[in-house]
Parts: C-alpha cells; sequence; structure tokens
C-alpha cells in the first residue's frame, strides 16, 4: 500500500529519471478522505445492497416505478454537485462543504426507518443524494489539490480502492444482518445510520480544512525556490486569505477550456448508456435465478474486483493516458452486457459478470476526476470536477429512467441489446472526441494563461 508522503531529507535519492519517491506515495490528505470513504460506504452500501429487493419484492414496486426511484436517486446527487463544487471553491474550505453532504446523508438514514411507502422513501432517498451530490466534488478537490498532477491517477487509485473496501464490506454486513437480526431491513437501515455518524466524526478530526500542499511544492518551499511573480505552484491550496471569491460567471466560463469540455461531453454521452448497478444486479437475478437471499451480495463481486485493481487501473493511466483506460473499461462493461444477453447459462456467468463490472470501475471512476484534476486550474478544481460529475450523473438519471421503461415494455432482453447498442456508438464518438491533440496544438488548459478563462489566470 502506499504511505502518506512525507518531506524527504535533504540529498535524498531519486529515481532514474529524476523523479523523487512522492511519484509513488500520495499524501496524508488522500488516506484520511480514504478512511472517511471507506466507512461511509459501509453505511451507504448496506442500503443500497437491499434496496432493490425491498423496493420491488417489499413494496411491490414495478420496474418503471423502480427506474424512476433509481433515477431520482441519482439524478439529485448530479444537480447538487454543482452547487457542492461552486461553494466549495467560493468559500475556499472544501472540508466544510464535505462535512454538510456527510452529515446530510447520516441523518438521512435512520429516517428509512419511518418510510415505508414510495412517497416517503423517495424523498429520504433524495436528501440522502443531496447530500452525496455536496461532498462529492470537494472530496475530489481535496484529493487533486494535495496530488501532483503526474500522480493523479495514483492518488484517485488508492482513494476509490479505500472506498471500494467500504463498498465490499457493507453488503457483507447486509447479508448478516439481515440472516440473524430481527426487524430484517430496518435492522439493515438502523445499524447503517450508526456508521455514518462514525464517519463524520473521522472526517471531522483527521482531515484538514484545506488541501495541504502537495510534495512537489513542499520540495520547492525547502529549496528556498519560489515562482514567478508569486505565482502558486500545483498541487498547492487554491488562494489564501486575500484571495479573490469565485464567481458564477467564472465558473461557467470553464466551459471555454476546450478539454473539459470534451471530457463533459464524453462523460455525459456514455452515462446515457450505462446502465445503473441496481439494474445490473437486478438482470443478473433475472437471467440465473439467484435466490433473493444471496441477493445482497452479488455487488461485492464488482467491489472486490474493483479493490484489487483501482491503484493498477489508476497508475496505469498515469503511464499510458487516461483516455485508453477509460475507453477500455467502457469496452469491459460491453462484453458484460454480452455475456448477460447472449452467454449459455453456466454456474460461471454471475462471476464472469461481476469480474467485468469492477474492471470497469477500476478503469473508469478514478481515471475520469484525474484526467479533470489535469484540465482545471486550482482555483475552480471543484466545480470543474462537478461539472462533469453533474453531467454523467444526470445522463445516468436519463439512463435509469428509458431502461425501466424499456423494460417494462419490451422485456430485459431487448432493453438491454439497446442499451449495448447505444454503449458501443457512444464509445466510438468518445474515442474520437478525446483524441490526443496533436503537438503543439493544444496546451495543457490547466497551465496555459492563454487558455483561461478571464478572472482564473
Amino acid at each position: 500500500m502506499y504511505l502518506a508522503d512525507r518531506s524527504a531529507p535533504a540529498g535524498a535519492k531519486t529515481a532514474p529519471d529524476g523523479a523523487s519517491v512522492r511519484a509513488r506515495t500520495v499524501s496524508s490528505t488522500v488516506l484520511a478522505l480514504g478512511a472517511v470513504s471507506l466507512i461511509t460506504d459501509v453505511s451507504s452500501e448496506m442500503v443500497t445492497a437491499v434496496l432493490p429487493l425491498y423496493l420491488v419484492a417489499g413494496l411491490g414496486l414495478s420496474p418503471l416505478g423502480f427506474g424512476a426511484l433509481d433515477g431520482v436517486y441519482n439524478g439529485v446527487s448530479a444537480l447538487v454537485q454543482l452547487t457542492g463544487g461552486h461553494l466549495a471553491d467560493r468559500v475556499r474550505n472544501h472540508k466544510s462543504i464535505a462535512g454538510i453532504g456527510y452529515g446530510l446523508s447520516a441523518l438521512c438514514k435512520p429516517l428509512l426507518l419511518l418510510a415505508h411507502s414510495l412517497g416517503p422513501v423517495g424523498v429520504v432517498l433524495a436528501l440522502e443524494r443531496t447530500g452525496k451530490g455536496l461532498r462529492t466534488a470537494p472530496r475530489d478537490a481535496l484529493i487533486s489539490l494535495s496530488t501532483p498532477p503526474e500522480s493523479q491517477g495514483r492518488a484517485f487509485g488508492v482513494h476509490r480502492a479505500m472506498d471500494t473496501t467500504g463498498a465490499l464490506l457493507g453488503p457483507l454486513a447486509a447479508f448478516f444482518i439481515l440472516n440473524v437480526a430481527v426487524g430484517g431491513y430496518d435492522a439493515v437501515f438502523g445499524v447503517s445510520a450508526c456508521v455514518a455518524v462514525l464517519g463524520v466524526v473521522v472526517l471531522m478530526l483527521f482531515v484538514p480544512s484545506g488541501a495541504a500542499p502537495g510534495p512537489e511544492p513542499v520540495a520547492a518551499a525547502q529549496r528556498g525556490g519560489a515562482q514567478p511573480g508569486g505565482a502558486q505552484p500545483e498541487g498547492a491550496p487554491p488562494g489564501g486569505a486575500n484571495a479573490a471569491r469565485v464567481s458564477v460567471r467564472e465558473a461557467a466560463a470553464l466551459l471555454r477550456l476546450p478539454r473539459l469540455r470534451a471530457l463533459a461531453l464524453c462523460a455525459a454521452l456514455l452515462g446515457l448508456t450505462t446502465v445503473s448497478d441496481a439494474f445490473l444486479y437486478l438482470l443478473l437475478q433475472d437471467r440465473t435465478g439467484i435466490h433473493e437471499q444471496w441477493f445482497p451480495l452479488l455487488p461485492l463481486g464488482t467491489a472486490a474486483v474493483f479493490l484489487l485493481l483501482a491503484v493498477p487501473a489508476g497508475a496505469l493511466a498515469d503511464r499510458i493516458g487516461r483516455r485508453t483506460v477509460f475507453l477500455a473499461g467502457h469496452a469491459l462493461l460491453l462484453a458484460g452486457y454480452g455475456l448477460l444477453l447472449w452467454a449459455p447459462h453456466r454456474a460461471a456467468l454471475p462471476y464472469l459478470v461481476l469480474v467485468l463490472h469492477g474492471l470497469f470501475y477500476a478503469a473508469t471512476d478514478g481515471v475520469l476526476p484525474a484526467a479533470v484534476g489535469a484540465s482545471v486550474p486550482a482555483k475552480l478544481r471543484a466545480t470543474g470536477l462537478a461539472v462533469v460529475g453533474t453531467g454523467q450523473a444526470l445522463a445516468r438519471f436519463g439512463c435509469s429512467l428509458a431502461f425501466g421503461a424499456a423494460w417494462t415494455v419490451w422485456g430485459t432482453g431487448p432493453a438491454l441489446a439497446a442499451a449495448a447498442g447505444g454503449l458501443c456508438c457512444c464509445a466510438a464518438v468518445a474515442g474520437f472526441v478525446l483524441r490526443p491533440a496533436a503537438p503543439g496544438t493544444e496546451p495543457d488548459s490547466a497551465t496555459d494563461p492563454a487558455r483561461l478563462p478571464r478572472g482564473t489566470r
């Protein structure tokens, strides 16, 4: 595992290419946020693992009704992401905004104990997703700002691996609670609330209020160096006590950055044809006849693969290019759709589909924000991450609604075939849009002043 970065002593050896040991480390901020995400994901995934079955089998929702609720579950988070990202950049305190988001999500968990019909459940889930939307961009901005540019993929991979450890433990906890506790689903919701509170406590105690400078600025300071004109080094906290507040106009102007615009477009296109996890697990159960008792364990397969490969995939993206790894992840998801559609029913089918699903997340979930972080100035990092995340989540909201309707009208096979065809077409478009620029034609928009919106230079 990668240790928290520490300042190297004078005369420390460097790698043959001149890079110091920092290239193989992540900051303590990343590790602390990883611990918060681990604990919070235990809580969230306990609920997520049983929610599809609770709503469809327990409350009797149709696939269309579940698709609408699943869309709301993801769509509300998308709409709030922009608010969370902009507020974090505006008040210059990413931790506070993230803390509000984590706290709101924790408060919603016990409310599920009181909601036993579609309306109240929908309201509680919308509030819980509001918390997730508020915290996502500030949290990712803290990771990005505390990491040097060449190690962004690795840092996000480490965080996502820790996050996924929680996603692995959550369904396992839900499985045991459902089998041993009196009260079934209510017991799961109650334990989930207690775990969520612990995550908020860890955030308040161990995550610094601002993004700590990355290893590069620290090393520069030790050498007594300074950038010309007092410019802030990459990875340092954006602004200071006298820094001007970020305006809405500046945030909106971010879409003038060509690379960010391309990333936002491709994330949205691919999100339109990415079937939600809940639907994929329901499809897997429908295809293989998995007993309801084992349903909460299906996310474990995805999480286990994600956990093992998130860090290697992030490091590989840093080395060979994030575009290549990102598109390869969607090709693996397409292969999973193909297995669900046409593979003969064998005992290994569920395992193969879950492995491909986990590979998809390992190759995309941390790689996309790493690419965004390299394309946005530090002053607007949280807002840039929110712009891309919002577009992707809104697209997945639309996919949930469309897929639920298609399942209701056409059945599972034609609905998934349509999603697979759409994913193939969108991946081809994304590959073209994200093609590498010709040398010298598109400078790095995060560092070239000529490409930055007015007010962010």
